[in-house]
């Protein structure tokens, strides 16, 4: 752990952070409001006491009640890797800034995140759908996504088709057996 990157981010980013800073292993925390999103990005990547200069991934998470952006940021001036957790974004109308001014390769992730989870980056210059159709109405990993036959299926209504385990292959007594000799 990097105890030296948690006070950079606690005196520099406090008036932005929406939790407690949190170090585990060689991975460091922090939580902030997508308002503020732009401006805590743009301190981590341009100022020289961060350096954050690659962005290895974003990630949507459903957690049933609202929508977050989940950043992990790298850089040379630290062992610890950074994750930023975008939280309360409203599942009805989920938006955040997009961050491809910062690091064009975020446009690719963000189209994903997109595709599967709605939430939608503005200023992103190709935000469309990159696995599902076009005209495709729903988004698959969110919680609230149901498969088709999932809406006339009661909780106790048992296991799916294809969910049913095969029965056991009874073999007959003429089958030959085969033995390993070493």
């Amino acid at each position: 752990m990097d105890r030296s990157l948690k006070v950079r981010l606690a005196a520099r980013l406090a008036d932005h952070l929406a939790g407690p800073i949190r170090q585990r292993h060689d991975q460091t925390e922090i939580r902030i409001r997508p308002a503020d999103m732009l401006e805590v990005m743009r301190t981590l990547h341009d100022d020289p006491d961060f350096d954050f200069t690659i962005l290895a991934d974003l990630a949507g998470v459903d957690t049933g009640t609202t929508m977050q952006v989940v950043y992990h940021l790298w850089s040379a001036k630290t062992p610890d890797w950074l994750r930023v957790i975008a939280e309360g974004l409203p599942r009805e109308d989920p938006r955040i800034p997009s961050l491809t001014g910062l690091w064009p390769g975020a446009e690719w992730m963000e189209r994903e995140t997109y595709d599967m989870f709605g939430i939608i980056f503005e200023g992103n210059r190709d935000l469309r759908r990159i696995y599902m159709p076009p005209d495709y109405a729903s988004f698959p990993l969110r919680k609230d996504f149901y498969l088709p036959d999932d809406s006339a299926r009661s909780p106790g209504a048992g296991a799916r088709h294809v969910e049913q385990p095969n029965a056991p292959v009874v073999t007959s007594k003429r089958a030959p057996r085969r033995t390993v000799r070493a």
